[in-house]
């Protein structure tokens, strides 16, 4: 017996869920490239770039995904035999390292506390060592999808400055940007990197990078860089320069759409609803826990992030076989492992166009499979996410 008919809940972090507004604004005809409408969705969806990074900045769309744009980044300001200093919290910063190695730049990486995020005060220490004094750029993450960790990225830029240092502060904002403060100019970083599918709330196709202060005069210098990434390219004349070649229209259109929806909201109240549904899983999860089978990735509290929460399965047991039975009984997807937790524990995304209900039907899908293949598990988690809920809303 299942129950899985009707409509399914996608809760993996990215691609998530894409509002119907959103794709009904993909289901139009092919426009001109070079003049008209699609000179002005360009132009907005820019500025909606610019608004969500709170940069004054630069923005550029390449059709590609988070990966792509690590390469732009990389290409626009860093020359064969740079050094950059990886800052490791998971899976992703080590990835955007391992791109740079193949690039042809020297990679070191500090290596983080097991489950924890960042410590800003071995960023400085390392950054004092005499091999770090010709770092060009030190590479974070602000979400790590596979962790679940977050980072505090004003935290890590004072510790840069404490250090006396002038590398570049490249920020990898793909799990983060439209779900919790990322204050580009503010924090002073110098180039951040996003993709279309998490937070904003569209298909994944689109890699977008924002470049500041520093990052603009590295580019004069920056020997990796190609046609197809070059950010002077992308400032020629012509509307196609701007994607070096035929823009992904339906997908702008879409994303012109997914700004309207962000902004009507308000930032500080997508935010916010992010933070409470957060809550909610991290809620339940702490109650499941007491069944000493399930435990959260990220021993810390308030190191756990507002949009994916990784849980981790002890004793040798198979996160995988409680993520078939969500989808093939109840039609909920949840997250796998990835990295070195593949095959250890799952993931509950809270990101992009997610609502309670949502959240709620996820967490209940997963209880009701806990319970269905006794894994032992504290009683109640649901009832905890509700009450989360419930008092966040009546605040």
């Amino acid at each position: 017996m299942t129950v899985h008919n009707g409509r399914k809940f996608l809760s993996i972090p990215g691609p998530t869920t894409v509002p119907d507004a959103v794709l009904n604004a993909m289901h139009q005809p092919a426009v001109d490239i070079y003049t008209g409408a699609l000179v002005d969705v360009t132009a907005r969806c820019q500025a909606g770039l610019k608004k969500v990074f709170a940069t004054a900045g630069r923005t550029y769309i390449y059709a590609c995904n988070g990966h792509g744009a690590w390469e732009a980044a990389l290409t626009n300001v860093l020359s064969r035999g740079d050094k950059v200093l990886v800052l490791e919290s998971g899976r992703f910063a080590v990835g955007w390292g391992e791109m740079a190695d193949v690039l042809g730049v020297e990679v070191l990486t500090l290596n983080a506390q097991p489950r924890r995020a960042v410590d800003p005060a071995t960023v400085t220490a390392r950054l004092q060592q005499a091999d770090a004094a010709d770092i060009k750029a030190v590479l974070v993450v602000q979400i790590d999808t596979a962790s679940g960790v977050v980072n505090d990225i004003p935290a890590i830029r004072a510790a840069i400055d404490a250090a006396g240092h002038d590398a570049l502060f490249m920020v990898d904002a793909i799990a983060s940007l439209g779900t919790m403060p990322f204050e580009m100019d503010a924090w002073r970083v110098d180039v951040a990197v996003t993709g279309s599918q998490k937070g904003l709330m569209m298909s994944p196709g689109l890699g977008f990078v924002a470049a500041a202060g520093k990052a603009l005069d590295a580019h004069e210098q920056a020997g990796l860089r190609t046609h197809y990434w070059d950010w002077t390219a992308r400032e020629g004349p012509e509307h196609y320069h701007k994607y070096c070649g035929t823009p992904p229209e339906h997908m702008l259109f879409g994303l012109d759409r997914a700004f309207d929806i962000l902004f009507e909201e308000g930032l500080e109240n997508v935010f916010r609803r992010h933070r409470i549904l957060a809550e909610a899983v991290q809620a339940a999860v702490e109650v499941w826990s007491r069944g000493q089978a399930l435990s959260f990735n990220i021993t810390e509290p308030d190191e756990r992030s507002p949009s994916v929460t990784t849980v981790l399965m002890d004793d040798g047991r198979d996160p995988n076989v409680l993520r078939k039975f969500c989808e093939d009984t109840c039609g909920v997807t949840l997250g796998s492992g990835i990295g070195d937790l593949s095959g250890k524990g799952f993931r509950i995304a809270h990101m992009g166009h997610v609502n309670a209900p949502m959240v709620l039907g996820t967490l209940g899908a997963t209880e009701v499979g806990l319970r269905t293949l006794e894994i032992p598990h504290g009683e109640g988690g649901v009832q905890a996410a509700v009450e989360v809920i419930a008092s966040k809303v009546a605040a």
